[in-house]
Formats: C-alpha cells, sequence, structure tokens
C-alpha cells in the first residue's frame, strides 16, 4: 500500500478524496479494498471506514488497489459513509481460497 510515514516513524492514514463530476462519473482515492459491487451499489473500503455508492447502471471503470483508485461510472444517486473502520480481511484471493 501506499501509506505515508511520518518523521517519527508513525504510519499515517492515506488521504482520501471523491470527484464527482455530472452524477454520471465518481472517482475515489484513499480505497483499500472493495467489498462487493452491482448495477446498484458499490462498497469500498477506505482507511477511515466503508463507503457506499448507491445508483442506476453502476460500472467499475478502473480499480488500482495498489494506488487507492477506484472511478465508477452509471447513474450516480447517494454516497453514504459508515462510521467505524473496517477490520483486516486480507485479499480477495485469500478469501476466495479458505
Amino acid at each position: 500500500m501506499n501509506d505515508i510515514r511520518t518523521a517519527e516513524g508513525g504510519l499515517r492514514l492515506r488521504s482520501h478524496c471523491i470527484h464527482l463530476d455530472n452524477r454520471e462519473l465518481l472517482s475515489i482515492t484513499g480505497v483499500k479494498d472493495v467489498g462487493s459491487f452491482n448495477e446498484r451499489e458499490v462498497t469500498v473500503f477506505t482507511d477511515s471506514g466503508g463507503m457506499t455508492v448507491e445508483g442506476e447502471g453502476l460500472h467499475i471503470t478502473k480499480l488500482d488497489l495498489d494506488a487507492g483508485q477506484v472511478n465508477i461510472e452509471g447513474e450516480i444517486c447517494a454516497i453514504e459513509y459508515d462510521d467505524a473502520p473496517q477490520p483486516e480481511r486480507g485479499s480477495f484471493l485469500s478469501r476466495v481460497f479458505r
């Protein structure tokens, strides 16, 4: 991950940003994982907690977890944050091959 180290050697959370263009293109940075996705809902996890994007005809057009970036296209109706950070769950493949 591209976490940032402070001068004292501690770990600081990756910055998080969203950009919504005409309610049709959503760019999210600071993403650690994608929990689930379909045409009506996309769930992503950031260092600050979970985020759910709701809409119609949603498609993930870019996914780069190393850079922490996700782009979602479609008709975006709502963006909702969870309060608590999500626990570490491991990579997608490690969860599939349990």
